[in-house]
């Protein structure tokens, strides 16, 4: 599909996409680009190892993008009040009395519970799985690797455990409530737990002959949730937009706390680059957030990525166990360069007289400050590019008086109260105990610890 493209963008994809299949050596591989909720570029290259050539609606195994779906179904349930992101896993199974059950349900989302990556005993990945009961007596003390909460640790059995916590609230399988929740909705009908035809056969390429061998596929059991699920470039394409945060399957709200790193992959000896959110991988390339998740299982990889500012996503999907590199990325870099999204234009709008009467200059003692309206509320910035500032929304009114609360930065979650002199005007803003002014130290504005009486003067 490449009618909302430019010719020359299409077929630079086209090469990158068959470049890549020859260079790494990829029996199959299939991709989308989506923008503005559409799919607007699909290609493929290769064959998946069983009759017809790869396509949009060829099923590949996902691997841990399955995990996406497990978390938003366990979000579902907090915005219904099921569950709690503070709750201890035990308070959802009680036969967990030790060990993960004491791990929070958020920790688990986060990749932060330090809970052990693999099961005790054989490859998970590459063997039938047991059920939930045969997995409870490996999770108790030994299970917990690192005290929870202090460190990124990817852990596979976490999500084992949170698809049993969404089947024991919902009384429902995990992936029936899935399916209910999320597939059915947004007619993603070729997602499925096991492969449909036509799916590709996944293969281990020899690392130094042109051979395959075929790699196992069979139900994981317990350990499902953590990568089990079967899907197509058309259906990922649907996913991507709840991934933006521009589906009603789930909150706008829901997913921006998907988006916030709750660990950071601190890699020896470099730069924080990635990190998990609630259930999303999350990425950092030079201050450019990206969401999503890959995936990996034996004979197959996979990537759903996902640029948060512009929701722009890229889908790749190949049936060979050693993946493709870093072409996702480059083709997401690729629109991004080639077909730039146009800039908004401005219009004039309503601003309420609340926010009008507090833009302009503010100071932080003698730090200069700008408040400019926004959509939602204002944004407080430093002048200079220096200075703690946060957007703020409407919070509550306390006295008469709109009070405010910071969203992100230094800022968030702190309230923000404009006082009133006696002429019935804004004469300071009161911010976590500091007195914004509107003019360097106004010795009018209530400053703590006064003002030097003799005022702004040079060195004598």
């Amino acid at each position: 599909m490449t009618t909302l493209l430019l010719p020359s963008t299409a077929r630079t994809l086209d090469d990158l996409l068959s470049g890549a299949q020859s260079a790494s050596r990829l029996p199959s591989v299939v991709a989308g680009l989506v923008r503005d909720g559409e799919l607007v570029w699909t290609g493929a290259a290769g064959t998946t190892g069983v009759p017809g050539d790869p396509g949009p609606e060829t099923q590949y195994r996902i691997g841990s993008i399955t995990k996406t779906f497990v978390a938003a179904a366990v979000l579902r349930a907090v915005e219904d009040g099921l569950v709690g992101l503070e709750d201890p896993v035990r308070a959802h199974l009680p036969e967990l009395t030790d060990g993960v059950g004491r791990v929070t349900v958020g920790q688990l989302l986060g990749q932060a519970g330090g809970v052990q990556a693999e099961t005790d005993g054989p490859w998970w990945e590459r063997t039938p799985g047991g059920d939930w009961a045969s997995l409870v007596p490996l999770l108790g003390e030994g299970a917990v690797r690192h005290r929870p909460g202090t460190r990124f640790h990817y852990s596979n059995v976490g999500f084992g455990v949170l698809g049993e916590l969404v089947a024991r609230v919902r009384s429902a399988p995990w992936h029936e409530v899935v399916h209910a929740q999320f597939l059915e909705p947004l007619a993603m009908a070729r997602t499925s737990l096991r492969p449909q035809a036509p799916a590709a056969q996944g293969l281990a390429v020899h690392p130094w002959a042109d051979v395959v061998l075929p790699e196992p596929e069979h139900d994981a059991g317990a350990m499902a949730p953590a990568g089990q699920i079967w899907s197509t470039v058309l259906d990922l394409a649907r996913w991507a937009v709840v991934v933006a945060g521009n589906s009603p399957v789930l909150q706008r709200a829901t997913v921006e706390s998907m988006w916030e790193p709750q660990s950071v992959d601190d890699t020896r000896g470099g730069a924080w680059a990635s990190g998990y959110g609630l259930g999303l991988q999350v990425w950092n390339a030079g201050g450019r957030r990206f969401a999503g998740h890959s995936g990996s299982m034996p004979g197959f990889v996979a990537m759903l990525r996902v640029d948060v500012a512009t929701g722009d996503a890229v889908i790749a999907l190949t049936n060979s166990t050693t993946g493709f590199g870093d072409l996702p990325a480059r083709l997401l870099s690729t629109l991004r360069e080639t077909e730039p999204h146009p800039p908004v234009p401005w219009v004039p709008r309503e601003v309420p007289a609340d926010v009008l009467e507090l833009v302009g200059p503010w100071y932080w003692g003698p730090a200069p400050l700008l408040v400019r309206a926004s959509a939602t509320g204002f944004e407080l910035a430093g002048m200079h590019g220096s200075g703690r500032g946060s957007r703020f929304v409407r919070e509550r009114v306390v006295a008469g008086e709109q009070v405010w609360r910071g969203l992100d930065h230094y800022y968030a979650g702190e309230l923000l109260r404009p006082v009133r002199g006696g002429d019935g005007a804004v004469s300071h803003l009161d911010l976590a105990s500091f007195r914004l002014t509107r003019t360097p130290y106004d010795p009018a504005a209530d400053v703590p610890g006064g003002v030097d009486g003799r005022g702004w003067t040079p060195l004598s």
